[in-house]
């Protein structure tokens, strides 16, 4: 069974998200496309929202974002207990985000970044696995801050 990733952008992330969307069921990804689906204004936590929610409860164990920035939709989506939402725009971070943070949400800066950096960005969070070790002691701290 193939492992459902939702994704969500706003009218800044909806061109791209069409593209990764592609990229993500060419990898062989169950694709729950959350909105928008048109190029029209939009409020970026009305997507935000459902797709940090899906990972927040584990109906799916990592999800996508696109917004302009990538900041709006990681504010909105890191409100969320359990959810590590990472504005990635190259491999090398997306990577360490998994590996140091296990980061589950992937937040792509649309306005910030080429369609094939952002499929090199996808594919680099999807197949790097967290670490682990020292880095689990941090993401704990950063699940119950007053263990700092």
């Amino acid at each position: 069974m193939a492992e459902r990733i939702p994704i969500g952008a706003d009218h800044a992330g909806f061109e791209m998200k069409g593209k990764i969307v592609e990229a993500l069921a060419r990898l062989g990804f169950e694709v729950q496309d959350m909105g928008t689906h048109s190029a029209a204004s939009t409020d970026y936590a009305d997507y935000a929202h459902p797709v940090a929610h899906a990972v927040e409860t584990g109906e799916a164990a990592r999800g996508v974002l696109l917004c302009g920035t990538g900041l709006g939709m990681s504010y909105a989506a890191n409100r969320h207990p359990h959810v590590r939402a990472a504005v990635a725009w190259t491999p090398e971070i997306a990577a360490l985000a998994r590996q140091h943070n296990n980061a589950n949400v992937l937040v792509l800066p649309a306005r910030f970044i080429s369609e094939e950096d952002a499929i090199a960005t996808l594919k680099a969070w999807l197949e790097t696995p967290f670490e682990g070790g020292r880095h689990e002691r941090r993401v704990e701290k950063i699940e119950l801050p007053e263990a700092s």
